[in-house]
């Protein structure tokens, strides 16, 4: 799937989760999709879980994720030990 079909899965919509990125059709933000997998879960942990959604929509979330900080200049919370 192309990247301009896969981020068609991610609206936004100030009526539903306060215009959080959400994966469409649902009110699963992609910051939630993505924190269950930092916690350990898998993507067919997930996909059990919520039936409605693909894997597809997981691989949207995460191309979401790296179009939003792909611009963004991060400064370090502290500087690493010499």
């Amino acid at each position: 799937m192309k990247k301009e079909q896969l981020l068609e899965r991610i609206v936004l919509n100030p009526k539903v989760m306060v215009g959080k990125p959400v994966i469409r059709g649902t009110r699963l933000t992609v910051d939630f999709i993505l924190n269950l997998l930092a916690q350990g879960a898998t993507e067919n942990e997930i996909l059990d879980e919520y039936k409605s959604l693909t894997y597809e929509d997981i691989q949207a979330c995460f191309l979401f994720a790296t179009n939003s900080l792909k611009n963004t200049e991060f400064m370090p919370l502290m500087a690493e030990p010499v």
